[in-house]
């Protein structure tokens, strides 16, 4: 039988209020406060932090504070990359974040959701869908990418943008919801 953190892995319903995953989620918040409380100087305290807040972080990676998590460790961030202030990734499945990528002020990267039925969402369950972005993707200041999506590699996702569907390579999106501009 699994557990409810292999079944929240595998994007099965699960029910957030187990005991595991709430020791979990208190380690994240434990290691972002942590986190939250450095200045960009502190280079030597925050590199830590990042190594057991994160699944995994690339080299030359750069995360202004307040940086927010679920959990963390299910967030795998590639070489040169830069997250502006604000930045949110609620990973309750795995998020990758290919290298070269600049994601700008209070991006949000959703893999959680909530049943649409309306008993299913009384009851507490939950489930999330994978994210992937590609390399060298900029995605603009307050751009939302909700559970599921993945992101092609050279993508620019227009500031405020809300991306529901896959994006291809090359593209450049924007609106809400995301379309690609021609």
């Amino acid at each position: 039988m699994k557990t409810e953190k292999q079944k929240m892995l595998d994007g099965e319903p699960y029910r957030p209020g187990d005991d595991q995953l709430c020791l979990e989620r208190s380690r994240a918040q434990r290691l972002m406060r942590a986190y939250n409380q450095t200045i960009v100087d502190d280079i030597d305290v925050r590199r830590p932090i990042l190594d057991q807040l994160l699944g995994a972080v690339g080299r030359d990676v750069a995360i202004r504070a307040p940086f927010y998590v679920d959990y963390g460790s299910n967030i795998y961030i590639g070489d040169n990359v830069f997250m502006n202030f604000g930045c949110v990734v609620l990973d309750v499945c795995k998020v990758v974040i290919g290298e070269h990528c600049l994601l700008g002020p209070c991006v949000q990267i959703y893999t959680a959701d909530h049943p649409r039925d309306p008993r299913e969402r009384e009851s507490g369950i939950e489930f999330g869908r994978p994210v992937t972005i590609g390399r060298n993707v900029w995605l603009g200041g307050h751009a939302i990418i909700l559970p599921g999506v993945t992101i092609g590699d050279d993508v620019i996702v227009g500031a405020g943008s809300v991306v529901r569907h896959d994006v291809p390579s090359g593209a450049t999106v924007t609106g809400n919801p995301a379309r690609v501009k021609s």
